[in-house]
């Protein structure tokens, strides 16, 4: 019969600072405790829309409430969190703690499949705190290569957690006990892949560069790829993520023409920077409008970016693409 490995010994193992280990088993039980209130579903009558629109102009699920409000519950009694911010929340909440760290998090990505019975999943980020104030919004604003810990919670057929600290990502399933168990070791990302993930309905809306890249994996055997792709589509980032991370992909949320202003959809500091630490980590690449996603330097808290993350040789291709303009 096969042991595994706690999330508390894994930890007790890492090479970093007790205060992040405690942060990080913050977020980790958390997020057990939110699995169970997804599972629950319409039984708990968390079901539906809240009837509020949030700081992103887009209309709350009452989980998104939910789930919030336990995050940032539980991060506010932690004793090394110096301050938080979240997609759900206009500004930046100090914990009224000086040094130690800041935690960014979507708590409940994808949730507009929440009525649905789609994979949902809670996404997080760790940065530094100021050694010698408050903190502000401005000591949020640090790139993605600034992360101490990243990872995210998947609420599907099993809950698991993906994480990094120092180096690596790992993944532990949440066992009936509600306990996180190390089922998935350095996971690795392959280099090449067959299969994408964008949203084909906005094909006419895409940048030439974009247009130019998916034609290409359309044409299969025929085209310039020279080999037929697959796609799939799940629109909810953490689980199309999380399959890259188990199998190999690219997934693309590209930059359109419906918005022109807005330079993406995807959150910058609780989506693609967590994201995209956890893709590089596992060997893959992440890029916005053709840099790194991790030396993109914030300007605002809720700040939107293009991205195109996963193996590493199709995000490459993306990027060609994208400098032959």
């Amino acid at each position: 019969m096969t042991t595994f490995v706690d999330l508390t010994a894994w930890l007790a193992a890492e090479p970093a600072d007790a205060a992040l280990k405690d942060v990080v088993r913050t977020i980790a039980a958390t997020c057990a405790r939110i699995s169970r209130v997804v599972a629950s579903g319409a039984l708990s009558g968390s079901l539906g829309a809240a009837g509020s629109i949030n700081v992103q102009d887009e209309e709350q699920k009452k989980l998104d409430v939910i789930t919030n409000d336990m995050l940032s519950d539980a991060l506010k009694a932690c004793g090394p969190v110096a301050g938080l911010a979240s997609e759900e929340m206009e500004e930046v909440e100090p914990t009224g703690r000086v040094g130690g760290y800041l935690v960014t998090f979507d708590p409940l990505d994808g949730s507009s499949n929440i009525d649905v019975n789609v994979s949902v999943g809670t996404i997080f980020s760790v940065l530094p705190a100021p050694a010698g104030h408050a903190p502000v919004e401005a000591d949020f604003l640090r790139p993605g290569r600034d992360q101490v810990a990243a990872g995210y919670a998947v609420y599907g057929p099993q809950t698991m957690l993906v994480l990094t600290l120092a180096s690596g990502v790992n993944g532990f399933t949440l066992d009936a006990e509600g306990r996180w168990l190390l089922t998935h070791r350095a996971i690795a990302i392959k280099a090449d892949t067959a299969e994408f993930a964008i949203n084909m309905s906005n094909q006419r809306h895409w940048a030439e560069p974009v247009r130019r890249y998916i034609d290409g994996c359309l044409r299969g055997k025929d085209g310039p790829r020279g080999k037929n792709f697959n796609m799939r589509w799940v629109a909810s980032m953490v689980a199309d993520v999380h399959r890259i991370l188990m199998r190999g992909g690219i997934f693309m949320y590209p930059w359109d023409a419906r918005e022109p202003d807005k330079p993406g959809k995807l959150r910058l500091m609780y989506e693609a920077n967590p994201m995209s630490l956890l893709v590089e980590r596992a060997g893959g690449k992440a890029i916005g409008d053709g840099g790194d996603i991790l030396d993109v330097q914030p300007t605002r808290l809720h700040q939107r970016v293009p991205v195109a993350l996963g193996s590493a040789n199709e995000v490459e291709a993306v990027r060609a693409e994208m400098r032959a303009g």
